[in-house]
């Protein structure tokens, strides 16, 4: 893979349900990926899906850098429940150089440890807890997509008290901190607003803004 650019060469270490699930995602939008893991029964169903796929338990920068992963642009440590295990892999992988080092962390002092070493962190557990409790809080507004930890991008239908109202008359940004990034209506969707463009009932707004006054604004307007 050395002749190939980096920013599309993905690797996975640890291959349980999240490791799994990334790498075969990854692999069937076109990207180049390399997964490893010690149990080669969650390694073979990959194997259909790339031809860097290895059965190891030796996960030393010497062994990583032998299967390619100093060839990836982005690397990311899917291991578990072996906290030593996952945080001495990080630690190896950044030895490598690879640009981008993403690694699964159990806890918050989990995750302060590989911040502190130098990678980025990802908690599933918690972060889909957090995607369900946003659509069991809000039930009316249809996707949402999590930027970080307090903003979040929301698709909500125009309130009946908007309707027929100009975007500028809206208290959306000076009450609530909200901004309308796009409007969407019979499949067509605007990305220009013109504060003048009245609501009409059938609009779907695409909104942007923190969690709290997102969840504010939906129990005030649409609940």
């Amino acid at each position: 893979m050395k002749n190939k650019n980096k920013n599309n060469i993905y690797g996975i270490i640890g291959l349980g349900r999240f490791g799994s699930a990334l790498a075969s995602r990854l692999a069937e939008s076109g990207k180049d990926v390399i997964v490893v893991d010690r149990n080669e029964a969650k390694v073979k169903p990959l194997c259909g899906l790339t031809d860097y796929a290895y059965v190891t338990d030796n996960l030393s920068k010497d062994s990583l850098e032998d299967m390619g992963f100093a060839d990836c642009g982005t690397v990311i440590i899917c291991i578990g429940e072996e906290i030593d295990v996952n945080i001495l892999t990080t630690l190896s992988v950044l030895n490598l150089g690879v640009k981008r080092v993403i690694a699964k962390a159990q806890s918050l002092e989990h995750g302060a440890v590989l911040e502190k070493i130098g990678a980025e962190v990802v908690y599933p557990e918690r972060d889909m807890a957090l995607r369900l409790a946003s659509n069991l809080l809000s039930n009316n507004m249809l996707e949402f997509v999590a930027l970080t930890d307090n903003v979040e991008i929301m698709e909500v239908p125009v309130p009946p008290k908007m309707a027929g109202k100009k975007i500028s008359e809206l208290p959306l940004r000076k009450k609530y901190g909200l901004n309308i990034i796009a409007l969407e209506r019979g499949g067509a969707t605007e990305v220009e607003i013109d504060p003048q463009r009245e609501l009409d009932g059938q609009d779907m707004m695409i909104v942007i803004g923190n969690r709290d006054k997102l969840v504010a604004f939906n129990r005030e307007y649409i609940l």
